[in-house]
């Protein structure tokens, strides 16, 4: 299989020679990092690559929690508005367009500041991708059309380590595993194992921060942003995304707070449990990201309290990378 342009491995190891180096924020959602980035961005003449695998759709604003045009203006961003509802993007895509984006940043003599809650394309652009088949659309179709508790019992059979590990409601994820299975008639654990162990990857990232909080402050800050999305216009938003194309990106729907504003309009569930299925779903969605960050990436923790300000935050991370390096010294 071909790989796109910069998403070779090692292609990462040129970002770290160039005399500035870039510098990662992650963290669950809500827990604050998109602000964090931004006062750090200021404070050091950065600009911001995002890495958030929804909001590189155009026209999924509110319920990605994409920053404000004049947050824009304020700091560049990188990654945002990508691509057309229309348009399938990836994680090969975004480790050729996003590795891009830091090289010009650098070019400039700034900083670039990657920042997201991705974990999926963090690992890609440090460590590269692998030789992963590519897809087979008839393959694909004939999978969407099965019921899921069909490609259940399949993966099941066919990859019980997958199968254990999987997120049994993402009909999205199911499917791949199965296509790779029928395509290769191999695991799709031990691939997935040998994709992403690649010779020359980055094992720890200097400069890597990953931000947390409590649980109850966390689930508040959760339960604040779904009723600022709705009372900021999240299903008229996706009323009007539906027009757009919405329900064929199946990717796209996958947002939270997107799918069940739908089922919503659909006459699924009222208003007011529609807000409170988002909330669960995004409280799940956090700790199952806080969940791949402790297992997939070598990070510096950084704890947050309800007290602590964006630029309290930022200035601690600066802090914490003049330490760094004045050990190296």
């Amino acid at each position: 299989m071909n790989r796109p342009e910069g998403s070779e491995p090692g292609a990462t190891s040129k970002l770290f020679k160039t005399g500035i180096r870039p510098l990662f924020i992650t963290g669950p959602t809500a827990v604050g990092k998109s602000a964090v980035a931004q006062q750090l961005a200021e404070t050091i003449d950065g600009e911001i690559i995002s890495v958030d695998s929804m909001q590189v759709y155009r026209g999924l604003d509110i319920g990605t929690a994409k920053p404000s045009l004049a947050e824009r203006r304020r700091v560049p961003h990188h990654m945002i508005d990508v691509v057309d509802l229309a348009e399938s993007f990836d994680a090969a895509r975004f480790v050729q367009l996003a590795r891009r984006a830091v090289l010009d940043v650098q070019g400039r003599g700034r900083v670039p500041v990657v920042c997201g809650g991705t974990g999926l394309y963090f690992k890609a652009f440090l460590e590269g991708l692998g030789r992963a088949p590519g897809a087979d659309w008839n393959l694909r179709a004939e999978l969407e059309a099965t019921p899921v508790p069909e490609l259940l019992g399949e993966l099941e059979g066919r990859d019980p380590v997958t199968f254990a590990k999987i997120d049994k409601k993402n009909p999205r994820r199911l499917v791949r595993a199965l296509e790779v299975i029928r395509l290769t008639g191999q695991p799709f654990s031990a691939q997935r194992r040998a994709w992403m162990t690649i010779p020359g990857s980055l094992p720890a990232c200097p400069g890597f921060f990953c931000l947390t909080r409590a649980r109850d402050d966390l689930r508040r800050r959760i339960d604040a942003r779904v009723d600022d999305m709705f009372a900021r216009g999240l299903v008229e938003e996706t009323n009007r995304l539906l027009a757009r194309g919405l329900e064929q990106n199946r990717t796209a729907l996958q947002a939270i707070g997107y799918r069940q504003a739908v089922e919503h309009l659909r006459g699924i569930r009222s208003l007011a449990e529609t807000i409170t299925v988002v909330k669960q779903r995004t409280w799940q969605f956090a700790r199952r990201q806080m969940t791949w960050f402790r297992r997939q990436l070598s990070v510096d923790w950084m704890a947050l309290s309800p007290e602590d300000s964006a630029s309290a935050a930022a200035a601690r991370v600066a802090a914490q990378i003049r330490r760094t390096d004045s050990k190296k010294l």
